[in-house]
């Protein structure tokens, strides 16, 4: 018997420094409503989908974008995502900023929460590959601060949702195999991820015109190999001057794109997801207990960077 999940993925277009936030919920709510009414259990949206991506900005002062993160969720301006969640009976998936203080610190992370469709929290995520860098570089056109801003997260979760397994990661999270592969080996059935991608890489300039290739290139790559539904959301367009790339996809446990965005401006995709699909990769050519040798793979938790012989 077929599991199937109605799955909307939400891209959103730039959004304005000076946005406020309800301006931004909204636009969020906006795609609920519509969701809905194309029987939608479930809208993912971008990475960071409250605020501009505020790590394109150097303050010597980082408290000084504190008015970027959320303190708790929901709060006042996130309540009626929530509040709508349970009234239409529909989840999401959503990424934001979090400021939490522990033992008198303040930490900071970039993370995403799943929603089911009664408006609870059923799981959250912080994000583990923190792109970018963490010192102020002047000389670039601009800045991608989120090992600044951020701390590193520590663990792939999966949770169980919407009548599957589900998994969540953010952003450069989704170039990482090892992302998609925590995940498989605890069975994950749909990884949910929202990213905020420019077009221009200041360091690699000559990557510019692959990134839209890239991009989709390691979504298909870790559905396939991990026999799993990948459902990628962008925030796109000119935000701030910076070109996104967009491309938001609902990606198949075969590897295939079978819907996407075709704009850089708010705009659903939607995909009738059948999770048992990934049986017949989980069971055969992935079959992770049959086919996998663990003990060849040491260098890959033991080791952090590569030892390269002609360096």
């Amino acid at each position: 018997m077929s599991r199937f999940v109605n799955v909307a993925a939400a891209q959103l277009g730039p959004i304005a420094r000076n946005e406020t936030k309800k301006q931004v919920v909204d636009r969020l709510l906006a795609h609920l409503h519509q969701a809905k009414k194309m029987d939608v259990d479930v809208v993912v949206f971008p990475e960071l989908a409250l605020t501009t991506f505020f790590p394109r900005w150097f303050s010597e002062d980082i408290s000084d974008f504190d008015c970027f993160y959320e303190t708790q969720m929901p709060g006042p301006d996130t309540q009626p995502l929530f509040d709508a969640a349970a009234r239409l009976q529909i989840g999401f998936y959503l990424g934001y900023a979090e400021l939490v203080i522990e033992n008198g610190v303040k930490r900071r992370f970039n993370v995403s929460i799943l929603v089911d469709k009664t408006g609870t929290i059923v799981g959250k995520y912080r994000k583990v590959h923190l792109p970018g860098h963490g010192q102020d570089e002047p000389w670039r056109a601009f800045q991608h601060l989120e090992k600044y801003y951020f701390e590193p997260g520590h663990e792939f979760g999966v949770w169980s949702a919407f009548g599957g397994v589900m998994g969540m990661a953010l952003c450069n999270d989704r170039r990482w195999s090892e992302t998609y592969r925590v995940m498989g080996l605890k069975g994950v059935e749909m990884v949910m991820l929202g990213y905020n991608t420019p077009v221009h890489n200041p360091p690699a300039p000559e990557h510019d015109d692959l990134s839209m290739f890239h991009n989709h290139l390691v979504m298909q790559a870790g559905a396939y190999q991990n026999g799993t539904w990948v459902v990628g959301v962008a925030k796109a367009g000119s935000e701030e001057g910076i070109e996104m790339i967009g491309g938001s996809a609902i990606i198949a446990p075969s590897g295939e794109i079978v819907a996407a965005c075709s704009t850089k401006g708010d705009e659903l995709a939607i995909a009738r997801c059948d999770l048992d699909l990934c049986h017949s990769y989980k069971s055969t050519t992935f079959n992770f207990e049959r086919h996998r040798r663990p003990e060849a793979y040491g260098l890959i938790s033991s080791q952090r960077g590569a030892v390269v012989p002609w360096a």
